[in-house]
Order: C-alpha cells, then structure tokens, then sequence
C-alpha cells in the first residue's frame, strides 16, 4: 500500500522568526494530522475535524 505525501501546512507564526507547528488538510482516513515544525520527522498528533477546528478558533480568540 502506497500513500500519498502530506502537504503540510505551516502556521502564520511560523513565519515571524518562530517556529510553531504544521498542520495538513484531513487525509483520507478522516484526521487532520499535525505536527512539530522544528521535528519534520518527529511524532504526529492526528485529531479530529472538528477538534481541528475547535483548536484554531481557540487560538484566534485567546490572548497566547
């Protein structure tokens, strides 16, 4: 079985001298994976759509 690479997606912080994280669009097994963008090849945190999407707007509304 071959899969396609992921195309990750690095946060608008990441581009501001810091290094945050990277996310890729839901893959076909229903998750959106994310990760560390300082460890490319480190552990990914695979979620939900929905808990994506509850994150990110956590992260627009908040003060962090």
């Amino acid at each position: 079985m071959t899969t396609e690479p992921l195309n990750w997606i690095k946060s608008s912080y990441s581009n501001n001298g810091g290094t945050c994280v990277e996310w890729a669009p839901e893959s076909a097994t229903g998750v959106v994976p994310v990760r560390d963008s300082k460890r490319p090849n480190g552990p990914v945190l695979t979620v939900s759509p929905s808990a994506w999407t509850g994150l990110v707007a956590l992260a627009r509304s908040s003060d962090i």
